[in-house]
Order: C-alpha cells, then sequence, then structure tokens
C-alpha cells in the first residue's frame, strides 16, 4: 500500500516543507507585526528557527520565535490574530479573515467574539444547545479567553492559532 495521496499532501522534498513553514511564519507576522520582526531577523535566525523545530529542540526554536511574539504595551497585544478555523461540515478548508485582539474600545476580543463574527454557527444561542466543540491542541478552551492570550500561548509553530469546530460528540 502506498502513499495515502487522496487523504494527505505529498510533500516532495523537506526543502519545501521548510519553505511552507517559513511562509506561515512570515505571513502570521504580517499580520501581527506588520512584518517588521521577520524582515529584522537575519537569514540564520530564520534558520535557527526552522532547524529547534524539524531537531525538536524547543530552546532553539523559542529563542528566535519568543520575538515573534512579543508587542509593544502600549498597543495591549498583536496588529491582528493569525488563526485559521476549520469545520467537517464545509467543504471549504478553512476560514482565515482579520481579527483585531482589542475592540475600538479597548476591551479585549475573546474566543467568543472571533467565533460570533466570522463563524456564527459555531457558537449555541444564549438558551440554545451547544452542538459543537471548539478545539485548540486538543483541549475546548472556554469561550470568554481573551484571544491575545490564545494567541500568544496556544499558537502552533507557524505562529498560527488552528482551531476546529468538530460537532458535538453524541453519548
Amino acid at each position: 500500500m502506498g502513499f495515502p495521496e487522496k487523504d494527505l499532501l505529498h510533500c516532495p522534498s523537506k526543502d519545501a516543507i521548510e519553505a511552507h513553514f517559513m511562509s506561515c511564519v512570515k505571513e502570521a507576522d504580517a499580520l501581527k507585526h506588520k512584518s517588521q520582526v521577520i524582515n529584522e531577523m537575519q537569514k540564520k535566525d530564520h534558520k535557527q528557527l526552522w532547524m529547534g523545530l524539524h531537531n525538536d529542540r524547543f530552546d532553539q526554536f523559542w529563542a528566535i520565535n519568543r520575538k515573534l511574539m512579543e508587542y509593544p504595551a502600549e498597543e495591549n497585544g498583536f496588529r491582528y490574530i493569525p488563526f485559521r478555523i476549520y469545520q467537517t461540515t464545509t467543504e471549504r478548508p478553512f476560514i482565515q479573515k482579520l481579527f483585531r485582539p482589542v475592540a475600538t474600545d479597548g476591551q479585549l476580543h475573546t474566543l467568543g467574539d472571533l467565533l460570533k463574527e466570522v463563524c456564527p454557527s459555531a457558537v449555541a444561542p444564549e438558551d440554545g444547545e451547544k452542538k459543537n466543540q471548539v478545539m485548540i491542541h486538543g483541549i475546548e478552551p472556554m469561550l470568554e479567553t481573551p484571544l491575545q492570550w490564545l494567541s500568544e500561548h496556544l499558537s502552533y509553530p507557524d505562529n498560527f492559532l488552528h482551531i476546529s469546530i468538530i460537532p458535538q460528540p453524541v453519548d
């Protein structure tokens, strides 16, 4: 039995995987910092980021990735939150839109705020039955969790929050 071509994307080489990873990191930084952080890094920093991930060396990876998670204190967060929402019930591969971590009135946006705006079908009405689970890294964070916090602490190595909307299991 060969590679499951219908189920998984077959990457032609390790270089292609590295290029895709770096492209995602650059896209996330464009959303968070207008690409200022990644552009200030040297080629060796990009290589260290990739090699730390590739070789499962968290300290090597985090020494560089930490810079991508910082923001000026006066800004209260990133410019936009890099996220992708995946749903098993749609043909669309994922949803990705511009979404700020802080509302115009200064209030922190929450995971629930993001879902209500971008994917309202994922959130149960106040008086309704919960139909979906919202998962990040296999856990179901509370909808009241600030999005900035989630982005800083639960982003994947590519600096995106990957959020899965899964139909609620029926016992």
